[in-house]
């Protein structure tokens, strides 16, 4: 056995599989693979083997896509076969808001290329004639849905790999993974200790066991799930006999999918009554076997089959398949480089190994070799969990997410589980002012604030919801008066030391601010994408406060550590340092009551130490409403003092809360962009128009600076615009096509309600060399085309009055 190698990966499932091939198809060839057992020992020799490109995160579908195509490839490669069946499938949609979630699909597929379709009730019986359909409104038909040999699939990967120059050691039991101090990994097993430059945890079903070698805790648990095998089927017999092949139905009434198996079905379920599996930890001798049947906790899942396919009913069960399969919190995998430790990846909690392994490994590949994926992955990343995050969170939330997998995924919905976990000191104060609770990173932040008979819950919907009134009161009061709202969704980072300044000119494209200022800088990768936009505020000329998007702290974080050079401190102060924003045409008169220092004489984007009432603050003028506003952050433990002395100062002018619901709505009149929206590893600071906050006239080689002086001196090929739209009772959400010439030419970053000019407002890009002010394109939403135009001007304080007068 080798004892040296740049890269071990830990798992032989279908995942490791495909990280090891991917590795060697983009270069990297002295790479080996570690598998306890045989290869498929986990979850992949007992999975269904069907794979499918839906996924509410068009990445993750574009991945699946990617996914799928690979098989071909796979087979010309070893010359094995990955036993395709391409036949296509449908989902079904029983009310309004299933099909809306499949027309809003339908239309993020228009402009990521895959071919489905929208087909009505008649049309789903020639597709899928053993399926009932009585109360279906119509179903989402993908051409690229199918199955195949999970064994044969996972196989071929290996033969690819090994094709490629990489070793596979099966029947070696990783023991230990102990990091030296340069580094690289010693990874013991029960034939040797590898010394390696790079650890994959593909661990599958022993992820958690595998990580904790590391000292690192993986957020997932695994979950048992059951299918069925039916004996020869009639109705199935004839289409075969004709030639043919029963495509996949999935049926999220009835929490389960179907395929044809030999001349019979298999039917699986992904019941309410379910079982998390391996609570204290995944048996290392675990392996080939099933769990027992457990047929009464799909008894009302059975009942529900046989009323949506009849020949079920009729049809014997030839084998009953249960065994467990790991899903992290989100039902999304958990990839990349696990945040503080060096040179370990993470490639588990891929709980449809046959939809996304290929994409997988594709990423985790790209993410090694060439320093970032091709695309923005922060759905899947590792990174998107903080350390706050524990065995006792996760495992409910899996299970919602096991109970949810079939069930509509809606824009504004709120899940339940675990929650709340993490709050602030104000989240009695809120909750008692009638605030209806969200949550970011696992914290809870209020989205409105409900009066009177409102209700404490935002209904899920596609469409403009019943939090629309509070949240067009919360934006009237800022624009009108004052608002109040709390600072606890922006990430903070503390930077101190004599390197400070010249640490942050390199990780940071734009200008870093001299003392009692602020500045506004897009944060670039080495090849120009987008991966922060951020608020520095420098306090001394030794230390700078950092702010940007509370969720993507870890993200951040692992970042600012891989870069850190010698003098500079870095300290994440998210939950250590809290405050409010103040904003409205009152905000100045309302703070200046609270102070004796001279809030007036603040210009728009200075920084200073304040006392206001008994708290010490940290005040800076800049507001994301866009209003004259002012952003105050103080210790933690002062919070709630501070609270009642901005809260006494400003009821003489009506000083009213407001939520994230408001706070998106006033953001779209000044046209402001927001993380994972417009702004995102998927986008150029120019396409995006961050580039005007980069600082090209600064002597110092930022990361990100090739590529970004190339898009100054060449162009992009899109724009990012905003846009009225002719809406209906739905506004843009994200991702929705624009139409121009009868074409698809672009597609929506996000987008809303504006309350203060009562329009529906909308970002997207446009080619750039059709962007026009007044240019009239058409936006599909929920199947509409609507009717919208370019617009350039701000809807609010066009030329800056109020925000910097």
């Amino acid at each position: 056995m080798k004892t040296t190698t740049r890269v071990a990966v830990i798992g032989g499932g279908v995942v490791g599989c495909s990280v090891l091939y991917h590795l060697t198809k983009l270069g990297w060839s002295d790479v080996m693979l570690l598998e306890r057992s045989e290869l498929t020992s986990g979850s992949t020799w007992h999975a269904a083997g069907g794979f499918h490109t839906l996924n509410g995160d068009t990445n993750m579908a574009a991945l699946q896509g990617y996914t799928i195509r690979l098989y071909k490839e796979l087979e010309e490669i070893t010359g094995m076969s990955c036993g395709l069946h391409h036949v296509g499938g449908v989902t079904l949609a029983d009310n309004q808001d299933r099909f809306d979630m499949l027309l809003a699909e339908r239309a993020k597929h228009r402009f990521m290329g895959l071919e489905t379709e929208i087909v009505g009730p008649d049309e789903i019986k020639k597709i899928a004639p053993v399926t009932n359909t009585d109360g279906i409104i119509g179903a989402l038909y993908d051409p690229l849905d199918g199955h195949l040999d999970p064994s044969g699939t996972t196989h071929a990967y290996a033969k690819a790999a090994r094709m490629g120059g990489a070793t596979i050691e099966t029947h070696c039991m990783v023991k230990e993974t102990n990091q030296r101090a340069d580094g690289t990994w010693d990874v013991v097993t029960d034939k040797g200790t590898i010394h390696a430059e790079h650890i994959v945890n593909a661990g599958g079903l022993w992820a958690r066991e595998v990580g904790a070698m590391a000292g690192i805790y993986f957020p997932l648990h695994p979950m048992e799930h059951q299918y069925l095998v039916t004996d020869n089927i009639p109705e199935i017999e004839a289409i075969i006999d004709a030639g043919g092949e029963h495509p996949h139905v999935m049926d999220p009434a009835g929490e389960s999918y179907l395929r044809q198996e030999g001349r019979g079905l298999c039917i699986g379920f992904y019941e309410q009554p379910c079982k998390p599996w391996a609570v204290d930890g995944t048996p290392w001798n675990f392996g080939h076997e099933l769990l027992p049947d457990d047929f009464d906790k799909i008894t009302d899942s059975i009942e529900f089959a046989y009323q949506r396919f009849p020949v079920l009913a009729q049809a014997g069960v030839k084998s009953v398949i249960h065994g467990p399969f790991t899903f992290a919190p989100d039902g999304n995998p958990l990839v990349g480089p696990v945040p503080g430790v060096q040179n370990y990846w993470s490639a588990c909690g891929v709980m449809a190994g046959f939809s996304q392994g290929g994409g997988v490994g594709l990423t985790l590949a790209q993410w090694m070799i060439e320093g970032e994926p091709e695309r923005d992955v922060f759905a899947m990343d590792v990174a998107r969990f903080g350390d706050w995050i524990s065995p006792g969170y996760t495992r409910p939330k899996v299970i919602e997410n096991y109970q949810k997998r079939f069930s509509v995924a809606y824009p504004n919905e709120e899940l339940p589980a675990a929650r709340p976990n993490r709050t602030t000191p104000m989240y009695d104060i809120f909750t008692d002012l009638g605030a209806v609770w969200g949550q970011q990173f696992g914290l809870e932040v209020p989205n409105y604030f409900a009066q009177g008979d409102e209700p404490g819950y935002e209904t899920p919907s596609f469409r403009r919801s019943d939090a629309f009134e509070a949240t067009g009161r919360e934006v009237r009061a800022v624009r009108q008066g004052v608002g109040i709202n709390e600072v606890h969704n922006f990430g903070k980072y503390l930077i101190k030391g004599k390197n400070a300044r010249g640490w942050l000119d390199k990780i940071m494209a734009g200008r870093i601010p001299l003392p009692g200022r602020l500045s506004l800088t897009p944060m670039l990768s080495p090849k120009g994408k987008l991966i922060g936009d951020f608020t520095v505020s420098c306090l001394s000329e030794e230390e700078f406060q950092l702010t940007a998007s509370y969720g993507s702290q870890a993200f951040h974080m692992r970042w600012f550590l891989q870069h850190k050079e010698h003098a500079v401190t870095i300290e994440n102060i998210s939950d250590k340092r809290n405050g409010f924003q103040v904003a409205g045409p009152k905000a100045l008169e309302v703070l200046q009551t609270c102070t004796r220092d001279d809030v007036a004489s603040m210009r728009f984007m200075d920084v200073r130490k304040f006392t206001i009432g008994m708290t010490d603050c940290i005040v800076q003028r800049v507001s994301y409403t866009g209003d004259l506003g002012y952003e105050i952050y103080c210790d933690l433990l002062s919070q709630r003092q501070l609270w009642w002395t901005l809260w006494e100062a400003g009821q003489p002018h009506g000083m009213t809360p407001f939520g994230m619901r408001a706070m998106m709505s006033l953001r779209l009149d000044k046209f402001f962009g927001s993380w994972m929206s417009e702004f995102s590893p998927d986008y150029t600071a120019a396409e995006t128009g961050l580039d005007r906050f980069i600082s090209f006239k600064k002597n110092v080689d930022f990361i990100g600076r090739a590529a970004a002086e190339a898009d100054r001196a060449g162009g992009t090929e899109r724009k990012l615009v905003a846009f009225e739209v002719d809406a209906d009772d739905a506004d843009v959400n994200a991702y929705e096509p624009i139409w121009l010439d009868g074409a698809v030419v672009g597609f929506c970053t996000s987008g809303g309600y504006s309350h203060h000019a009562q329009k529906s407002i909308a970002q997207g890009f446009l080619p750039s060399k059709r962007v026009a002010d007044g240019l009239e394109v058409e936006i599909e939403i929920l199947g509409h085309m609507r009717k919208a135009r370019v617009i350039t001007e701000p809807l609010f304080d066009a030329d800056g009055a109020r925000m910097r007068g």
